[in-house]
């Protein structure tokens, strides 16, 4: 049986995965990447949770990583399109299915990275927190 944690972050992913770009989880940057860009779910870190006790729940800000990549001569406008989509996603559910009690995304800080003999890569990490509630920091 899966973790609360293991589940959220699952089902993000899923959802990324719903959009035209390529969906990773946890992986290194391919050698190449698609024309709609390239997507990184990294689990991130869930932090010290707020205890709440009769019943004892742990209340987590886990701020999981999505890495956004694209590359190309228009890189400026296919970035600005992948976040859009990106956040469109996310809005679209902000309980992902009910799992978490609310998801929202922090804006991203782009950076353009050279690639000798290759076109630039335009990349960002964008936080995404999951607030979500569990009876034990291991479930």
């Amino acid at each position: 049986m899966a973790s609360v944690r293991e589940t959220i972050l699952a089902a993000l992913h899923a959802r990324l995965s719903a959009l035209p770009a390529t969906a990773l989880r946890g992986d290194v940057l391919p050698e190449r990447v698609t024309a709609a860009g390239l997507l990184i779910l990294r689990d991130g870190e869930p932090g010290e949770p707020e205890v709440t006790l009769s019943p004892m729940r742990y209340h987590y800000q886990h701020r999981a990583e999505i890495e956004a990549v694209v590359q190309g001569a228009a890189r400026d406008s296919a970035f600005d399109t992948l976040c859009a989509s990106l956040g469109a996603a996310i809005a679209a559910d902000r309980t992902l299915g009910g799992l978490c009690d609310w998801v929202e995304a922090e804006a991203p800080r782009p950076v353009d990275l050279p690639i000798e003999g290759a076109a630039s890569l335009k990349a960002a990490v964008i936080s995404v927190i999951l607030h979500y509630s569990t009876a034990d920091p291991l479930a």
